[in-house]
């Protein structure tokens, strides 16, 4: 059995497109993952056992979430100790306005910490930056991550600067 450090849970296989972009940055970072879809509504009993087994598989962190009323991320914090990063996704109706209110609006003592609206990528990333804080290995790459990230940017404006917008969005 590989080592598992992140568990990614999503409520429907219809979220898996934003899910597999927080695996993308896990895997980009050498962050071990297991993802699985269980629903708060449909299959509670599943997600009680994800959430109580997360010692005995060696999760770390959970990214969770779905659409609609969104509760996923909410009831894996109530179950475990561990960090719980909520992923509202976009669902039929609202946009997904409804997920992320749903997410982001945890009673007391049941944080779960909230990205946007179908970013998947940016909970893969702060996953990573809190596997980070206890490992220098991870720290490094994320320094050099976010080095790359800034040096892109500039040659982006760069090349606004020089172009033009009309010949820069030409591509």
């Amino acid at each position: 059995m590989k080592e598992v450090s992140v568990g990614i849970i999503m409520g429907s296989d219809t979220d898996i497109e934003v899910f597999v972009e927080s695996a993308k940055i896990l895997e980009e970072f050498g962050v071990p993952y297991n993802m699985t879809v269980a629903s708060a509504h449909r299959s509670p009993d599943y997600v009680y056992q994800l959430a109580k087994g997360a010692n005995k598989h060696n999760i770390r962190v959970f990214i969770a979430g779905a659409g609609g009323a969104a509760h996923l991320a909410g009831v894996v914090a109530s179950l475990t100790t561990l960090p719980v990063i909520g992923v509202p996704t976009k669902a039929k109706t609202l946009d997904g306005l409804d997920s992320l209110l749903s997410t982001a609006q945890m009673p007391p003592g049941v944080p779960v910490a909230t990205v946007g609206i179908n970013a998947g990528k940016n909970a893969g990333l702060l996953a990573v930056q809190i596997l980070a804080t206890n490992d220098k290995t991870l720290e490094n790459k994320l320094i050099a991550y976010k080095k790359k990230l800034a040096k892109d940017t500039e040659a982006k404006g760069e090349k606004l600067l020089k172009v033009g917008y009309k010949k820069y969005l030409e591509k």
